[in-house]
């Protein structure tokens, strides 16, 4: 449960966002962009969320092996490469991105109010790394109930700063689109820095000893870099899989681009509890290998699963009936509920799919394969870009079949892990 709520919060920073851009009348692009904008940011925060996750299994594993001492070498190291990912990330988007978002973006509206915007957003980046890598610290160690302080000062740093920089108010100047993502960046920094409070309060720095050491340790690093690039590269194709749905979806005009923005905080919210149940099985399955109790694995497999997939379906009946309530809180009115209608059917089926691929995947993740979570992603991708490419771009099909693509990608992820899961290769791995 605090993983679910730490991961909850951002995605309750990502729907405010898009519920005061929603009600900015002056501009009417705002929340067609944020689509474009948020899923762009999206995938940085993936590549640290892959990074995240290897230094997670690492700890996991050395907390099993009962190895406190070598946790916070493996963090500082995790930081270091974290911070320097998190600069090449700042470095692409003021360069490379302007130029690809020109390629394809049709509305040269949509692609200066975006790339004005992201402009500002990465800055946010190096918190958030930071706020990640620290999220696996508690976690890997079994702490998660600590997570709560850091990501509730992120939430009502974002709401206060979005209504007042959006639009206006208490004597701040009227900022619109980039109100809001100057809101974000502020709101990472104090979500940052409140955690890191907490782990020095709680001695949890002491403990581990963070930080005592800030040299570069190569043997640490390649360690990291062995079980982290892998799952890097996994989140970072599989955003930005999700960017050329987006991108293509805007040649569709701005109401499919609302929706789809829409569907993405749908993902995003009511996803959340699945993804803690993920992040909950990678640490716990490497753990209990840590532990010498492979035997285990499969048992728990199936405990998380029911888990996951009962809390989905629950979601599920909520959203098909009452869909109005959800959709009636971004203010666009009668014609985007009927047009967001259908999709939203074809979604919250998908978050059903959801719940138990990633969590199979997540378990191939934790025995420490993280190249076979990689190339069961890839091929997911390919799958997904292909049915992507030629329902809404080549037939130009409504968006509700585009949607559909999430089907097909969540079974590409679970049949295989599923595979190599029974097959028990996975038990010889060692890190």
């Amino acid at each position: 449960m605090p993983i679910s709520l730490a991961i909850f919060i951002p995605q309750l920073n990502f729907i405010t966002n898009n519920i005061f851009l929603g009600h900015y009348s002056t501009d009417n692009y705002a929340l067609a962009v944020a689509g474009i904008t948020g899923v762009y940011y999206l995938i940085f925060a993936a590549i640290g969320y892959g990074l995240n996750n290897g230094l997670q299994a690492l700890i996991a594993r050395r907390a099993g092996e009962n190895r406190p001492e070598e946790i916070g070498k493996l963090f500082t190291q995790g930081v270091l490469i974290g911070l320097l990912v998190a600069g090449l990330g700042i470095l692409i988007t003021w360069t490379i991105t302007p130029y690809l978002f020109g390629l394809i973006i049709h509305d040269p509206e949509v692609h200066k109010k975006a790339v004005e915007f992201l402009r500002i957003r990465i800055w946010g980046l190096p918190f958030l790394y930071i706020y990640q890598l620290r999220n696996a610290l508690l976690v890997g160690t079994n702490q998660s109930r600590y997570l709560v302080a850091g990501t509730l000062a992120e939430t009502i740093t974002n709401i206060g700063l979005d209504y007042v920089l959006i639009f206006g108010m208490l004597g701040f100047p009227e900022l619109g689109f980039n109100g809001a993502a100057i809101a974000s960046v502020i709101a990472e920094f104090v979500g940052m820095f409140v955690i890191f409070l907490v782990i020095r309060w709680k001695g949890i720095s002491q403990r581990f000893g963070l930080f005592q050491d800030l040299k570069w340790n190569k043997e640490n690093s390649s360690l990291i870099f062995s079980m982290s690039a892998p799952l890097m590269f996994q989140h970072a194709i599989s955003i930005i899989s999700w960017q050329f749905f987006f991108l293509l979806t805007e040649h569709h005009g701005d109401m499919a681009l609302k929706v789809s923005n829409v569907m993405r905080n749908i993902f995003g919210v009511f996803g959340c509890v699945t993804w803690a149940f993920a992040a909950t099985t990678n640490a716990m399955v490497s753990n209990i290998i840590g532990q010498g109790k492979k035997e285990q694995v499969n048992s728990l497999l199936k405990k998380i699963i029911k888990l996951s997939t009962g809390v989905a379906v629950v979601v599920c009946l909520l959203l098909n009936l009452f869909p109005e309530i959800f959709l009636s809180i971004f203010g666009q009115g009668d014609d985007f509920v009927a047009a967001a209608l259908p999709v939203l059917r074809v979604v919250s089926a998908a978050m059903i799919l959801m719940s138990f691929s990633i969590i199979t995947l997540s378990a191939v993740t934790g025995s420490g394969n993280t190249r076979v979570t990689f190339y069961i992603e890839l091929f997911a991708i390919i799958m997904y870009c292909i049915y992507v490419y030629l329902v809404s771009e080549y037939y130009f099909l409504p968006i509700k079949f585009g949607w559909m693509s999430e089907w097909l990608y969540w079974l590409c992820l679970f049949v295989p892990s599923l595979l190599y899961i029974r097959s028990g290769h996975w038990k010889k791995k060692v890190i």
